[in-house]
């Protein structure tokens, strides 16, 4: 049975440090192997509030950018989350 994980699906982790917690796709990244073509096995979720790191940024010139310590969702594998409610359409 294929199922496919779409953006604003309810999803549950389940491996890793934050097992158990359950929060909505935001976004789904699929990188690319060496030739150019999709690889099936590097797919990534990221999940609202699960897998939350810590980026330290610093001011860059002129450009107007947010600064100092930025708190975001980091990706996780698709293969550690399973769905538990598609999304409403």
């Amino acid at each position: 049975m294929k199922v496919n994980i779409r953006k604003g699906d309810l999803v549950e982790v389940i491996a890793g440090n934050y097992k158990g917690e359950r929060g909505e796709v935001q976004s789904i990244i699929r990188k690319k192997d060496r030739f150019g073509r999709y690889d099936a096995n590097k797919i990534y979720v990221v999940v609202a509030g699960v897998n939350l790191i810590k980026k330290h940024q610093r001011r860059t010139g002129d450009v107007r950018t947010q600064v100092g310590i930025i708190e975001r969702e980091g990706p996780i594998h698709i293969s550690n989350v399973k769905l538990v409610s598609p999304r409403e359409d």
